[in-house]
């Protein structure tokens, strides 16, 4: 079971944070900024966890941008480092208005 307190202190180094060149390019065209995705992960809860996930668990967070906008975050650990697998604006259209629960 992944712990919320572990991402956050793993995601406090940011030499521990990994981010593909692809992902980069995508948060850009998203308008999201590194800086919005840490603010996430250190205000956020987890809200799904994808335990058997390879090569390592993840988990999905609900938190706060930098800019105090919700978004999500999904990323896994080897709890020595951890990889942004993405991060977007929750679309109301797919989340239910709390946007921790999807819409089925």
């Amino acid at each position: 079971m992944l712990e919320i307190n572990k991402i956050k202190n793993i995601a406090a180094d940011s030499r521990k944070v990994i981010i593909s060149q692809h992902m980069m390019k995508r948060f850009g065209e998203r308008n999201i900024r590194y800086r919005d995705i840490i603010s996430a992960i250190n205000s956020g809860e987890i809200i799904e966890q994808y335990l058997d996930d390879y090569p390592y668990p993840n988990c999905l967070i609900l938190g706060l941008s930098f800019n105090n906008i919700l978004m999500h975050v999904v990323c896994g650990t080897d709890e020595e480092k951890l990889w942004i697998i993405t991060a977007y604006y929750p679309d109301e259209d797919r989340w239910e208005p709390d946007l921790k629960t999807r819409k089925v």
